[in-house]
């Protein structure tokens, strides 16, 4: 068997091995990496090593790390009190609050999946408390993770944006961000109208409400995953902290200068976020010692051994050629525009029921031989298929969406949520990657 089957076979292998089995993705990878690189390429040890993306590692830690400080300060819970503060009662602003703070926080270096476990239960509770459509509401807070997850400082904009570094595609960083940004916004108003948003238009509540709970449901979350919930949003902080004079915690003022400096350093003057974000993290740590104690062991470990080993298996997918024969068969179609739409589908297909971090460091390269081919625009396929693979983080089968049906209010079945979630998800993979192909990669806009 050729070098670049053994690769595609092992690729899927672990794919299917990683959505079945309980084990992360990253370790089954190094095993495939190892296997076939050394038995079907002929690698020594030392060159499938060398496939480790050290930057990426490296930045994954330190916005993790970075976020883990925010969230252990009550930073995190500062953002989320304000925005629902700034409601001022008007409930139909309600799933606009949890759509944008979720983007806010995944923009910033959460996790998506940290970031809906944060915000999922909170935007659950009102939803059950206010009466408000909790596939509404739940569905908002995944867009709205996905919205800003391409941030150039996000998990997922860093990925992305390495391996277009690696193959040579420049310029791009905002142009997927934006997509991102764009495709999930439309979806999210689009769901606001056919789920009942409307309605809530003429409904108000009592602002006092709002802040007698910390939040509206932040601390009494309702449905059966609130005990968890108050897990994931982070370590409570109980100690005496010195405020400003707006209320807010000095410690708090200087995390979120941390993050302005972070964005500016990477942003303005092109420095190594990696390296930006865990100095801050380090100087934040050394000036408020006391509440930091746990920050490291909250560094998200679990992708930074996915990553490391998808990043490994794609370069050994990359000797193999495994990339070019995908694309060039792809291509061979009869349009390089057709054969981008196939890699679309793939990429949604795949990441309704594995991981997106996990997918795109491997689904990005394979469209290299498309953009060769010249027949589509190298930004524009990339765009297409980072929101591809990532809008239909929605399925219950994601963790995304199995957060939200663990956090469904009582006011709904669990069963019932989940069959709510599993058809909207099977028409975002059913449609979503038609849509993304015709609006970004037919036009040639990006």
């Amino acid at each position: 068997m050729s070098p670049e089957w053994v690769a595609i076979l092992a690729l899927v292998a672990l794919f299917v091995v990683g959505t079945l089995l309980p084990i992360n993705m990253g370790a089954l990878a190094f095993v495939a990496a190892w296997l076939v690189g050394m038995y079907s390429l002929g690698l020594d040890e030392k060159e499938i090593i060398a496939g480790i993306s050290g930057d990426l590692v490296l930045t994954l830690v330190g916005v993790t790390y970075l976020f883990a400080i925010a969230k252990n300060n009550g930073t995190v819970d500062l953002i989320v009190r304000k925005a629902v503060q700034a409601v001022g009662g008007r409930v139909a602003l309600m799933p606009w609050v949890m759509f944008f703070v979720t983007a806010v926080l995944t923009a910033i270096g959460a996790a998506s999946p940290a970031a809906c476990a944060i915000i999922g239960p909170i935007a659950l509770g009102f939803a059950g408390r206010y009466r408000i459509n909790p596939l509404l509401m739940g569905m908002l807070v995944v867009h709205g993770a996905q919205a800003g997850g391409f941030s150039p400082i996000s998990i997922y904009g860093t990925i992305t944006n390495s391996v277009m570094a690696d193959n040579d595609i420049a310029g791009g960083e905002i142009a997927v961000f934006l997509t991102s940004l764009l495709v999930n916004l439309l979806i999210a108003i689009v769901l606001f109208v056919v789920l009942g948003g409307r309605d809530l238009m003429s409904r108000r509540i009592d602002t006092d409400d709002l802040s007698s709970d910390g939040g509206g449901g932040a601390s009494p979350a309702s449905g059966p995953g609130a005990a968890r919930a108050a897990g994931a949003s982070g370590t409570t902080v109980t100690e005496t902290q010195t405020e400003t004079g707006t209320g807010v915690a000095v410690d708090q003022v200087a995390t979120l200068v941390a993050f302005l400096v972070v964005a500016v350093l990477s942003l303005v003057f092109d420095r190594n976020i990696g390296f930006t974000a865990i100095t801050a993290a380090v100087v934040l740590t050394a000036l408020f010692p006391a509440k930091q104690k746990n920050a490291v062991s909250q560094v998200a470990w679990a992708t930074v051994l996915l990553v490391a080993g998808v990043s490994t298996f794609a370069t050994v997918l990359e000797t193999a050629g495994a990339p070019e024969y995908v694309g060039n068969w792809a291509a061979g179609l009869g349009a390089a525009v057709l054969g981008a739409l196939i890699l679309c589908y793939v990429g949604g297909v795949v990441s309704a029921f594995a991981s997106s971090t996990a997918l795109l460091p491997i689904i990005i390269p394979i469209a290299i031989p498309l953009i060769q081919d010249g027949g589509v625009g190298a930004v524009g396929i990339v765009a297409a298929l980072a929101v591809a693979s990532t809008i239909v983080d929605v399925s219950p089968f994601s963790t995304n969406g199995a957060l939200m049906v663990a956090n469904r209010p009582d006011s709904i079945s669990e069963e019932g949520f989940y069959k709510q979630i599993l058809t909207y998800s099977a028409i975002v993979v059913a449609f979503g990657p038609l849509l993304v192909w015709l609006a970004v990669v037919v036009p040639g806009w990006v």
